[in-house]
């Protein structure tokens, strides 16, 4: 039989979550694997999910986050020739371009949030990008003949992501956006009764009847559910003189399309006046409103503007009108956020089932050898035995200048310890070479401080301890053993502190920093160290690549930082801010600019696969087929059962890139 291998590519892995809490409780939660925005400490996470489709998730603040709390989802399906960042909006500054203030998704979710207090509303962006015409959710659909399970595929993905928040789901979608929806309700026989609210601001192009049955029965099934459809008379709209859509081919005649059928089964109140034709049935649960067109305008998007995301969110509530009104001016001005890009979050794989603990993979690499015992240590952490506290990175804020002395408002992100290999119960800082230490930040996005970033990491930390300091005796400090026993006096510190897993800890190990001094030609491939910083602020060890790059002890630690920081509210990269004559200044404090941040010259790094795919070799084994890569010598695939989770990872020569020992009649992601 032949073994079934569907591609699933993720640029963030995404995680079962499952929480245990009491309803009696008001619990404060951080989402697991997501990031915290600088713009209303929101919990967010973006990544790519097969095919072509990008995927950005916004959650509450951690503290506004209370998982006793039931989880709405709302799938908020991208218009044509939007991207995610001028979907959320921000304030316009010259030269912007005008699609970032005209939608304002994201201040309207904030507004959403200010009037419910008893959910935790989670809007998720959902951008079609097929080749052909990128920002484009009908093209996507026509693209793939199994858009309806590809969408199904989505929606079951992101919500076991929220499976232990009591999710339920909410579709919403503006212009071409409503595609998504529809393939929704195609890829079910009946729409579940997880989803509680169907939204279209002005989306309906693709409705007929057909999809009339589902949403009827779906409205009959329950009380809970709710359905609200915004959209005006385009069927009058000109363009340059010109009709912009045909006389069934748009929103006004498919909504009425809609009234008509629903009424069939459910009593309508219809009022109309100047503006509004407004039909509500079933108590308000459904509200249907059409705007009239007198002059003739396009007025597409300008129903998302006027609040018509917070009108479809609350419509038929007694929340509705409350604070703002539909088609009234901007509600939600004071909630516009200044920017919109952010920085691509770390990107550490997910823990696989059955992982040594740390204990267990100290024992392994006792007696190795020094290059043994790096490549164990990077096939470890590389694959995901990294502790869950880990992948919290904390977010800090410095005011720095760069080399012309003009101050500038720094937000980065660092992980709250060194880098640790096990579980949460049973884990071990573990020193590591500085090439080994590179490859594993450039895999997971990340990099090491500078001496100046160290400074600034300690300052701000939430623990800081004296250094646990050991007489060299022959070369013990060397081995594992030592590191271990480090680790153990480490931990013992944190634990009398009485401060939890993940606060950010200072003190404890000097630090592989990134220099000029990296590129010494006295001393090639020489490790850079720097820190272990006392109580009185003064650092042990001075910046120094003394030691050999094969030299490692246990006073050597590796914390990273994400390689993309915030500098004026502006995405900006720590290697080429580093190589930069003016920007280097705010990240080091070293003479001149760097020409080489890394341990080892990134012109042959290998790049990262755009597409893959997988063909039968023989009964338990398949090939990889990808672009061929001169400087790639291994790939690293994650795969799995469900399509959901994927921890099962496997290291396959780039020369030979066969996986094998697969099980017949299987499904494999």
């Amino acid at each position: 039989m032949k073994i079934k291998f569907l591609l699933t590519l993720f640029f963030s892995i995404l995680v079962s979550i499952q929480t245990t809490f009491s309803s009696e409780q008001n619990i404060q939660s951080a989402l697991p694997g997501f990031s915290v925005s600088p713009y209303f400490n929101e919990q967010v996470k973006t990544f790519v999910y097969t095919p072509e489709v990008r995927i950005h998730i916004n959650a509450p603040a951690i503290d506004q986050f209370n998982p006793a709390n039931p989880t709405a989802l709302s799938f908020f399906s991208l218009p044509n020739g939007n991207t995610i960042e001028m979907t959320i909006g921000k304030k316009l500054k010259t030269g912007d371009d005008w699609h970032y203030d005209i939608q304002h998704i994201g201040a309207q979710t904030r507004f959403i949030r200010s009037k419910i207090k008893d959910t935790n509303f989670v809007t998720i962006y959902l951008e079609a990008n097929a080749s052909s015409v990128p920002l484009s959710w009908p093209t996507w659909r026509s693209k793939y003949a199994n858009n309806a399970a590809l969408i199904k595929g989505i929606v079951d993905s992101i919500k076991n992501i929220f499976t232990g928040y009591n999710p339920f789901i909410v579709f919403s979608s503006h212009s071409g956006g409503g595609g998504f929806t529809f393939s929704y309700f195609n890829a079910v026989t009946i729409i579940p009764d997880n989803v509680k609210r169907i939204t279209f601001l002005d989306a309906t192009y693709n409705y007929d009847n057909t999809y009339g049955v589902k949403i009827k029965d779906w409205l009959l099934a329950s009380p809970d559910h709710h359905l609200s459809v915004l959209a005006y008379n385009d069927s009058i709209a000109l363009y340059n003189g010109a009709p912009i859509v045909s006389a069934t081919g748009g929103t006004w005649y498919r909504t009425r399309q809609m009234v008509s059928y629903l009424s069939g089964f459910m009593t309508f109140t219809t009022t109309e006046n100047s503006t509004f034709i407004t039909h509500t049935a079933l108590d308000g649960r459904v509200k249907i409103i059409l705007k009239h067109n007198p002059t003739q305008a396009i007025l597409h998007t300008v129903q998302v503007e006027l609040n018509g995301y917070i009108q479809t969110m609350l419509s038929g509530t007694p929340l509705e009108g409350i604070g703002y009104s539909y088609y009234g001016s901007r509600a939600y001005t004071s909630l516009v956020q200044t920017g919109t890009v952010l920085p691509k979050p770390v990107q550490i794989p997910a823990r696989p089932a059955g992982s040594m603990t740390g204990s267990q993979f100290m024992t392994s690499i006792a007696n190795m050898s020094f290059t043994y015992r790096e490549n164990a240590i990077y096939a470890e952490l590389a694959k995901g035995n990294v502790p869950d506290f880990m992948r919290t990175l904390i977010k800090l804020q410095s005011t720095l200048s760069d080399n012309d002395g003009i101050s500038h408002t720094v937000i980065y992100e660092v992980m709250p310890d060194y880098l640790c290999v096990g579980s949460n119960d049973d884990f071990c800082r573990v020193p590591m070479g500085p090439v080994t230490a590179q490859k594993l930040a450039n895999l997971f996005g990340a990099i090491m401080p500078t001496a100046k970033m160290v400074d600034d990491i300690y300052s701000k930390a939430g623990i800081k301890v004296a250094p646990v300091t050991y007489a060299p005796v022959g070369n013990e400090n060397e081995q594992v053993a030592k590191f271990i026993l480090h680790n153990t006096a480490i931990e013992n510190q944190r634990v009398s502190s009485g401060l939890p897993l993940g606060t950010l800890m200072g003190g404890t190990k000097k630090d592989v920093v990134i220099s000029n001094k990296i590129v010494d030609p006295t001393r090639p491939g020489y490790v850079v160290i720097y820190g272990w910083h006392q109580l009185n602020g003064v650092a042990i060890q001075p910046l120094t690549n003394i030691h050999s790059g094969s030299y490692v002890d246990y006073s050597h630690g590796v914390r990273l930082m994400n390689v993309e920081i915030l500098v004026d509210s502006v995405t900006m990269n720590v290697k080429q801010m580093l190589t930069d004559t003016k920007w280097y200044k705010v990240l080091s404090n070293e003479t001149g600019a760097m020409t080489q941040p890394s341990y080892f010259k990134e012109s042959n790094v290998p790049n990262v696969p755009k597409s893959f795919g997988f063909k039968s070799e023989n009964a338990t084994s398949i090939r990889l087929v990808t672009k061929t890569d001169t400087n790639t010598t291994e790939y690293i695939v994650y795969s799995g059962k469900d399509g959901i989770t994927f921890t099962d990872t496997t290291t396959i020569s780039a020369s030979n890139p066969i996986i094998t020992g697969l099980q017949t009649d299987s499904l494999y992601y």
